[in-house]
């Protein structure tokens, strides 16, 4: 895990919840923002191409936020 104040918690998800995910918006892998995989926020997480980061930010002023990514080269 990435311990840094301006880096959000970056999580890699298992491939059954990547889908329950992509099945409840609708969407496919790649309709998802990219991430790189050589990007250090997600490089403890020792990912592969295609699969899915969910990031959980925090601020004071809108509260919690989940984003999710689809790792690419």
């Amino acid at each position: 895990m990435v311990k840094h104040e301006l880096v959000p918690e970056h999580e890699l998800l298992g491939p059954e919840e990547a889908q329950k995910i992509l099945d409840k918006y609708k969407i496919t892998r790649e309709q998802l923002p990219k991430i790189l995989l050589i990007d250090p926020a997600i490089k403890h997480l020792e990912p592969k191409v295609g699969d899915v980061i969910r990031i959980l930010r925090t601020s004071k002023f809108v509260g919690d936020s989940v984003y999710y990514r689809v790792v690419s080269e």
